[in-house]
């Protein structure tokens, strides 16, 4: 297969993921403001039906069908399902958590797949990553905060969200060896759309007009960050976008602020920067191996 020959250009690069990032921010924002009058379920269908629809109208090339062919079906079932339960989680968190304290425990995902990708993957992982992992999870038990009074049992969601997400991250990689992003990307979004279409009609409650207005926002608004993050990551290295993923916890408790009067307090500031300094050090470690083993 021929490769596309894109002309790089790493500043559009960036400026393109931040947007893609703050899109879901916004996206998040509109999933805490449906919880008022919406359950989960229907949350998250509205999320990945609009979504697809968005996908199949704009962004979609060729004949879909066919990019649906994969010689490992059962693989993209396992990850398909995992997105969706990560999915789930997270949705659900956002009814009870700020945004930024739930963005900001899911961000251990990147820990994790560090993780798995040892006995999944047959990576090695050495030492002083390993003990990146453990800080890092320190940090989110400063978000989270055990054994204290003012734990909730909500908080321990976006952790299940992040394993779930991890362990979904570490199955595509094991996809893309054989099949094309665009395979992966349709089975995550048609399953998707068929779970949550056959469970829908047992949680749905009518929308109105703004709540309609509401979902279709939420599913452009992924639509939109997804696409924005695939341009960016087209035109610019990954190597030179990812430290910049974690501005999404700041537009989150930006928009947290000012939308819901939500805002972290000092304990989860501190498991915030842990968590992201972690995340920052494993990404760099990777990027030093990667340029050792390309001399």
């Amino acid at each position: 297969m021929d490769q596309i020959e894109r002309k790089q250009n790493s500043r559009k690069g960036i400026v393109l993921f931040v947007a893609g990032l703050a899109f879901f921010v916004v996206g998040e924002a509109l999933v805490k403001l449906l919880h008022e009058a919406y359950g989960t379920t229907q949350i998250v269908w509205a999320r990945y039906f609009f979504h697809f629809v968005f996908t199949c109208l704009f962004l979609s090339s060729g004949n879909i069908l066919a990019q649906a062919r994969s010689t490992r079906p059962l693989l993209h079932v396992g990850r398909s399902f995992l997105m969706l339960i990560a999915t789930a989680c997270f949705f659900f968190a956002l009814k009870f958590l700020p945004l930024a304290d739930a963005i900001a425990i899911v961000f251990v995902a990147p820990l994790l797949v560090t993780a798995f990708s040892i006995p999944l993957l047959g990576e090695t992982v050495e030492f002083r990553r390993w003990l990146a992992i453990v800080v890092g999870f320190g940090g989110v038990m400063f978000i989270i905060r055990p054994g204290t009074d003012t734990v909730i049992w909500q908080v321990f969601l976006p952790l299940g969200s992040a394993f779930c997400y991890a362990l979904y991250q570490v199955l595509t990689r094991i996809a893309s060896k054989t099949d094309h992003a665009n395979t992966s990307l349709f089975w995550t979004s048609a399953i998707g759309v068929g779970v949550t279409s056959l469970a829908v009609p047992f949680f749905w409650t009518m929308p109105d007009l703004l709540g309609w207005l509401y979902m279709v926002a939420l599913g452009g608004s992924y639509g939109i960050g997804h696409y924005l993050l695939i341009r960016g990551l087209e035109i610019a290295p990954a190597s030179v976008v990812s430290p910049f993923l974690y501005s999404q916890v700041i537009f989150a408790a930006i928009l947290g602020h000012v939308i819901f009067n939500q805002f972290p307090n000092n304990w989860t500031l501190v498991g915030i920067a842990v968590v992201v300094s972690c995340g920052l050090y494993i990404w760099r470690r990777e990027a030093d191996l990667v340029q050792v083993s390309k001399r």
